[in-house]
């Protein structure tokens, strides 16, 4: 048995608590490790750090983990703990990576990895240099529905890729009669808010994986709720993008538009849907279903505005069955990561794939602003 000791910071949060420690670390801990190719289990033992020892000690004896600290700086400092972890705030994220990185520490983290391109680009270039092993998570790629749209890419379903139409978001309470089911620093610029420098690093790394490189960008950006009420009661402005719509030109013509907002009411399969049209078929896809609509199935509608639609337009999709089952999708890449570190497996998800996000972010956020296209380029 290996053991990797693993610093983990940010796991107060809704995102870093549910998906990256209980649903990914403890319950790799639970099964008894990652298995190697040799047969050796790789074991995981966390530290969690955070600001509020009281809050970070609620949650250490929750879970039956022994070890946890509001000193990152000793953290860091002992060489029995080789993997540092953040899913803490973005404006922190590129400092905190550097000190890790200074201290000898692997790296892994959530996205952005940073709020602005250069200091993405900064902390990439010393983790290469330092020689350290270095991921940021991509986890959309790793949810049942994308990769079953893989799955009908590598199969030549689609025949010419055409088009892709992403829809994401929900209605995110304003705070005043309901609570907000997000966080209120997510509506605030000065607190590194905006659905822009969120989701574009989303979408670029689902467009480059499974449909083609981003080489423009069109968005425009819009604040819907301008006043919301904070996690105190107090109300405050709302100033921040809490919506976007984009356009994407891919590698080999492919179009895509993806619209993304917090001020949405859902009318679709899933909070977030991907339409892929193609010469031979279509599919949609959410977080865990994927229909299909081969070329021989697809119906002949006739426009006539005049007589109510007589075709069911559901039914005539076929529901791609789960011939295998999936897990988690943190939990496998946490595992795909764990298993680069221990015994140098592959890994395309190195903090250069986090620099393209932030590129494609700041693009985003510069293409409404001047109002007008923009080109992608190659980022090094």
């Amino acid at each position: 048995m290996k053991r990797l000791g693993i610093i983990m910071h940010g796991v107060t949060g809704r995102m870093g608590y549910n998906q990256h420690l209980v649903r990914s670390i403890l319950a790799i801990r639970g099964q008894g490790g990652v298995t190697l190719k040799n047969g050796e289990k790789l074991l995981v033992d966390p530290i969690l750090v955070g600001r509020n020892a009281a809050k970070i000690e609620e949650i250490a004896k929750r879970h039956d983990v022994e070890r946890w600290t509001t000193d990152l700086d000793a953290a860091l400092a002992n060489p029995d703990d080789t993997l540092f972890f953040d899913a803490g705030t973005t404006q922190m994220r590129a400092q905190l990576l550097t000190k890790a990185i200074h201290a000898g520490k692997h790296v892994y983290c959530e996205k952005p990895i940073a709020d602005k391109l250069e200091d993405a680009l900064a902390v990439a270039r010393l983790a290469e240099s330092a020689g350290i092993n270095h991921g940021v998570v991509q986890d959309k790629l790793f949810l049942p529905g994308l990769r079953k749209l893989a799955m009908l890419r590598d199969s030549g379903f689609f025949g010419k890729i055409l088009s892709v139409r992403g829809e994401f978001g929900y209605w995110v309470f304003e705070g005043d009669w309901q609570p907000a089911q997000r966080p209120s620093w997510n509506y605030r610029l000065k607190d590194g808010g905006g659905i822009i420098l969120d989701m574009l690093c989303h979408w670029r790394y689902v467009l480059d994986n499974l449909f083609g490189p981003v080489k423009a960008v069109s968005c425009l950006g819009t604040t819907h709720v301008p006043k919301r009420v904070d996690e105190q009661g107090n109300a405050y402005v709302a100033d921040a993008d809490d919506a976007a719509y984009a356009t994407f030109e891919l590698e080999g013509g492919i179009i895509a538009q993806i619209n993304s907002s917090w001020a949405v009411r859902v009318r679709r399969d899933d909070l977030v849907t991907f339409q892929v049209d193609g010469t031979h078929g279509s599919a949609v896809a959410g977080l865990s279903k994927c229909f299909i609509q081969p070329r021989a199935a697809t119906p002949k509608p006739v426009w006539n505005p005049d007589q109510p639609q007589t075709i069911d337009f559901y039914k005539t999709w076929q529901e791609v069955p789960d011939n295998i089952a999936y897990d988690n999708g943190f939990k496998a890449q946490w595992e795909m990561f764990l298993r680069h570190l221990a015994e140098d497996g592959p890994w395309p998800y190195g903090l250069m794939e986090g620099v393209k996000g932030v590129q494609l972010a700041e693009l985003g956020l510069r293409s409404w602003k001047e109002r007008r296209w923009l080109d992608v380029p190659a980022v090094a």
